[in-house]
């Protein structure tokens, strides 16, 4: 049975590493929905099997996401400025978003997990990005915004890139600015987000064997193992294959995986 999850774990970990280099996108919106699949399959509660794998997700994305950081400022992409006033609303928000999901049933959270995948469902399948505006200035008015991302990011797992991106995008960066300076960004949300997942459930009497808070350590380790060479792995792979389609298929994936988990827990 051990050697079946490593197994499993390290698949999990080499196609949504794959997928994220592919795509572009988080890591979490594959590692999310599998690790709720996975943990039902292995008989974990119900009552905590759902915020295991947001918790678990936000810890390999903390690890898997320092390469992508680094080699964006080697490439001179990330704004600092940008990524310090983000933090503290990130922070905030992080901390807000993990005690909100803490303080709901299995089945809500994966209800309001189901309602994000549609909306990742019809951005990716309709291409739609905002219109940028012009003259942007790093400053106070990133806080109340990074707040909002911070709170959904840690309620879902992810390390913000998909709320990140567009937003950036929409204030003026350049689509490379703003995946380089997401990236950034999400650093801090993933550890503040596992942190915080760690503490708010110490203790709690439902955890399975090998667990810190709502951090599943044979999941994590299995992950992070693979995800960040297959990372590199899927960008390379983008170069000789259609992302257009491959988005719209993702996004096919995702409406499926969405209108399940609402259905499920109607």
């Amino acid at each position: 049975m051990a050697l079946v999850l490593l197994l499993m774990y390290l698949a999990l970990g080499a196609v949504a590493g794959a997928i994220a280099g592919l795509l572009g996108l988080g890591g979490g919106v594959i590692i999310v929905p599998a690790l709720i699949y996975s943990f039902a399959w292995q008989g974990m509660p119900e009552s905590v099997l759902t915020h295991l794998a947001v918790g678990t997700s936000l810890a390999t994305i903390a690890v898997t996401s320092i390469s992508s950081v680094r080699t964006h400022h080697l490439h001179g992409a990330v704004l600092w400025k940008v990524f310090l006033w983000m933090v503290p609303g990130v922070v905030i928000g992080v901390w807000l978003g993990a005690n909100i999901a803490n303080t709901l049933s299995g089945a809500n959270l994966q209800f309001a997990y189901g309602i994000f995948l549609l909306c990742v469902a019809i951005q990716m399948g309709l291409g739609l990005q905002p219109k940028g505006e012009k003259n942007f200035q790093a400053g106070p008015t990133l806080l109340a915004p990074s707040g909002i991302i911070g709170v959904f990011s840690a309620m879902f797992g992810i390390g913000g890139g998909s709320l990140t991106v567009p937003y950036l995008s929409w204030r003026g960066l350049i689509i490379q600015k703003a995946v380089a300076t997401s990236a950034a960004v999400g650093l801090p949300v993933a550890i503040v987000g596992a942190i915080t997942n760690i503490v708010v459930a110490w203790g709690h009497r439902d955890l399975p064997a090998y667990s810190s808070g709502y951090v599943y350590w044979p999941a994590f380790l299995g992950i992070v193992m693979t995800s960040a060479y297959c990372a590199r792995f899927g960008a390379k792979l983008a170069h000789s294959m259609s992302p257009p389609r491959l988005k719209q298929g993702f996004a096919f994936f995702a409406l499926i995986l969405g209108i399940h988990f609402i259905m499920k827990n109607l």
